[in-house]
């Protein structure tokens, strides 16, 4: 389905904006028209990250007049390999701030607007409600289900994307003319059920495949050419190097586009991490399981009675890092009952202390320990990235 220009042409290209466009001019779906729409279009993308990279720099690259990106992190090491607007020396900055001289490097005509802001129910639409067009590179379940709510009730589509190790999806969700992303996914999974890209990893390559898709689809909505990817799941398989296409429908039953939603301007956007089962943003919860510091950990390991070390990551996350005289024991075993039948992993009456990487899955597993009658059992606080930070600095950390 075709749909009607999204950007109206605000002013006339000057002769260098010609020239660097010369070849989208040549096109006669876009022209010079087109290109003066994208010229006065505005895109947020959500996200400087695997898929917000690439984006950034096709879009400033397209020539869309202002692009703006909203993340309130930092830049780090480990997200140089696929996050390529930035750089060695960007490490510890911004992502707003390198992604926007990433952007200017790129094109000095286009104008970055800088978003640096955790999205919740209270700005979301104030923040999303200047753009034309919403670009999702998030990689958590809060923020997809608050910026699908927050386009759908703006009006807004959103053209989101997804990546896990090598399969990506892509889709554009727009209520009103399709499905939105609630339609297809009403309830997200449960809090740890589908890991991440920090524990499960991806290509980087990936990222630019699905990127690039992500921005085609931009263009396409800015511009009203072509068949954009509404009701339509677009499946990526890096591996086999295939592309498979699902159907997708509008639910009349949806909380947020359906015939009677229960999200409105009206209630307002809901609280996020509490819909997903996590805990507010910045909240203290108390612990749900016992907890032992890096640096109480190392004490105890020197000691006479040194407790059990279970390391429940994975085989290529402990070939990255470990910590020494550990036991790998995979948390799938402790999920399916295996474990207990180890005899690596002690008797009732020693200590246990389990890690991960940072401490989610080693609290499940501390639970489980705990349920089969393990009295002395905790989870290290922070994980292996806390025992690099505390006690072996020399350690990589991923």
């Amino acid at each position: 389905m075709s749909t009607s220009p999204l950007a109206d042409p605000a002013r006339r290209l000057e002769r260098p904006e010609v020239e660097r466009y010369a070849r989208h001019l040549l096109l006669p779906q876009v022209g010079m028209e087109g290109q003066e729409r994208l010229a006065s279009a505005r895109v947020l993308v959500v996200g400087a990250g695997g898929l917000g990279s690439p984006a950034l720099l096709y879009l400033a690259a397209a020539g869309v007049g202002t692009i703006g990106v909203v993340d309130a992190d930092v830049v780090e090491t480990s997200n140089l390999q696929r996050q390529v607007v930035h750089r060695d020396a960007d490490v510890g900055r911004p992502k707003t701030s390198s992604a926007a001289d990433a952007v200017a490097r790129v094109n000095p005509h286009v104008r970055v607007v800088e978003h640096a802001v955790r999205l919740d129910s209270s700005t979301a639409l104030e923040v999303l409600g200047g753009y034309d067009v919403v670009l999702d590179g998030t990689d958590n379940f809060p923020t997809r289900y608050l910026v699908n709510d927050a386009c759908a009730l703006l009006g807004i589509p959103h053209v989101w994307g997804s990546v896990y190790r090598f399969d990506g999806q892509v889709s554009v969700w727009w209520a009103g003319h399709g499905p939105c992303y609630r339609c297809v996914f009403p309830e997200p999974p449960p809090p740890g059920a589908v890991p991440s890209c920090a524990e499960g990893g991806v290509l980087g390559v990936l990222c630019a495949a699905i990127g690039s898709v992500q921005v085609t689809e931009t263009l396409k909505l800015l511009l009203g050419v072509g068949d954009p990817l509404i009701g339509r799941l677009l499946v990526h398989d890096a591996l086999a190097m295939t592309w498979g296409e699902v159907p997708v429908r509008r639910d009349p039953g949806c909380a947020v586009c359906g015939d009677a939603p229960t999200v409105t301007r009206e209630t307002g956007l809901v609280d996020y991490d509490a819909f997903c089962g996590l805990p507010p943003a910045g909240a203290v919860a108390a612990p749900s399981v016992p907890l032992v510091s890096a640096t109480e950990l190392a004490d105890s390991l020197a000691g006479l009675d040194a407790p059990v070390l279970v390391d429940v990551r994975g085989e290529d996350e402990r070939a990255i890092v470990s910590i020494p005289g550990a036991v790998a024991i995979p948390l799938e075993e402790f999920r399916d009952g295996r474990a207990f039948r180890r005899p690596d992993l002690g008797i009732l009456d020693l200590p246990v202390v389990v890690h991960c990487k940072s401490g989610a899955r080693s609290a499940e597993a501390t639970r489980l320990l705990l349920a089969r009658g393990y009295d002395d059992v905790r989870s290290l606080d922070g994980g292996v990235l806390a025992w690099v930070r505390d006690v072996d600095p020399s350690l990589p950390g991923y």
